[in-house]
């Protein structure tokens, strides 16, 4: 069972990929306090399931025995893996203290992760007056490859938005063409694929470079990664959840409907007939917003088209900006095979991610958005007080890694481990 640090961990979903895959996390570093609560219940999840005890994980999921009592029931080195650190020069000989602390006498033999995306992505780069160039977030591969230096796992997984191959460092170099050099002068060969999350089996349009590298001088090293066949629509993410209007649901948990398809299984969100679900709650919308989420699914639903923003009638056009962003109100359509990507604006409002249920009329829930990500339904998602977020819910869940790439990534690289092993 090989053994991996989580680096900018996030809420877990690349690393829920891995450990579905079957190896075993020694530690997850994040900045941020709400997600590092959400990988210290994950974790305890992990480990009430092991020793047969996820009764007392239900008693928390139900309000029933507040976070900290919950904590109390878990063996405090299974929460003292998360490391709530900002990786920063002054912070690395605090980090690799208390990492090499749990690891004890073992080897690390994995490290994955991806720094923050914005200062890499288009996106990104389009907002800031200097496309981002400078910024401090360009360089925290620096601080990757310092893990690499210290711990020098057999692989690194380096995951980062698209934008990456077209962004450039102050001289004009690419800061892609930069970490390779420096991963190399490190010891590492590395190798890189775009790869679609609809590819494999994530009802997402989601492109991610996945750049992998191995210790030593080696050529044609990337895993195979097999694509999984899709025949699924999107609409299946959403059939057996209650129906819910703007603003009512709940946070707590609430049974599912019955379920006879197949995907929500294949994919690892559900494990079985009207499980639980929490975060089902939607968020309340203006009597306008309602209005324009109408004509959006409506136009949708009898043409199969977009409404661009200045097709609105004019009443209800509320922006000076016509000139871009014209998809800003986007219905989540039911009858394709992919949704569009999930990002952490959704927790700022929902309108890219419209219901494609037109009686229900509203944005996605925490919950679904989770589904598109493929997180399990019994995957929670924490606040910085104990106190559910529906907002740091959305933030955590569209800043993720969906996880059943990751678990097909991780699957493909665990053969080369035992490639490894077969030949000691």
């Amino acid at each position: 069972m090989p053994k991996y640090l989580d680096l900018f961990a996030g809420a877990g979903g690349l690393s829920e990929g891995f450990v579905r895959a079957g190896y075993e996390p020694v530690a997850h570093v994040e900045m941020d306090v709400a997600a590092c609560y959400s990988l210290k219940t994950r974790a305890a999840y992990h480990w009430l399931k092991r020793n047969e005890k996820l009764n007392i994980y239900n008693r928390y999921l139900n309000g029933e025995i507040t976070r900290n009592a919950f904590y109390e029931e878990i063996p405090e080195s299974v929460l003292d893996s998360v490391l709530n650190y900002e990786i920063s020069e002054e912070t690395l000989p605090a980090i690799f203290a208390k990492i090499d602390a749990m690891l004890g006498e073992n080897k690390l033999d994995l490290i994955v992760g991806g720094p923050p995306c914005q200062a890499y992505s288009l996106a990104g780069r389009s907002r800031s007056e200097n496309k981002m160039v400078g910024d401090k977030r360009n360089y925290l591969y620096k601080l990757y490859a310092e893990f690499l230096k210290h711990y020098q796992p057999e692989y690194f997984v380096f995951e980062n938005v698209v934008g990456l191959l077209s962004a450039k460092d102050e001289d004009g170099s690419l800061h892609l063409g930069n970490m390779q050099e420096l991963f190399k002068a490190y010891g590492y060969s590395t190798e890189y694929h775009t790869l679609n999350a609809s590819d494999y089996g994530v009802l997402q349009n989601r492109k991610r470079i996945i750049l992998i590298g191995k210790r030593g001088k080696h050529e044609g090293f990337y895993p195979d990664i097999p694509m999984v066949a899709n025949t699924y629509k999107a609409g299946e993410l959403f059939c057996d959840l209650p129906s819910i209007k703007s603003g009512e649901g709940i946070i707590t948990p609430v049974a599912t409907k019955p379920y006879s398809g197949k995907y929500l299984y294949n994919s690892g969100i559900k494990e079985y007939d009207q499980e639980p679900v929490t975060f089902h709650q939607a968020r309340p919308h203006t009597e306008q917003d309602l209005e324009i989420y109408r004509l959006v699914v409506e136009t949708w639903n009898k043409k199969n088209e977009r409404i661009s923003y200045i097709d609105l009638p004019e009443r209800l056009r509320t922006h000076n900006n016509t000139k871009c962003f014209l998809d800003r109100f986007k219905v989540v359509a039911g009858n394709l095979p992919y949704t569009q990507t999930v990002v952490a604006h959704i927790c700022r409002d929902g309108h890219y991610y419209i219901h494609p249920d037109i009686k229900q009329n509203r944005s996605l829930t925490p919950r679904e958005a989770a589904r598109i990500q493929t997180f399990p339904d019994n995957y929670y998602f924490e606040s910085v007080t104990g106190k559910p977020s529906r907002t740091l819910a959305y933030k955590q869940i569209g800043n993720a890694v969906p996880v059943r790439l990751a678990y097909n990534i991780a699957r493909a690289l665990i053969e080369k481990f035992n490639e490894t092993e077969g030949t000691k």
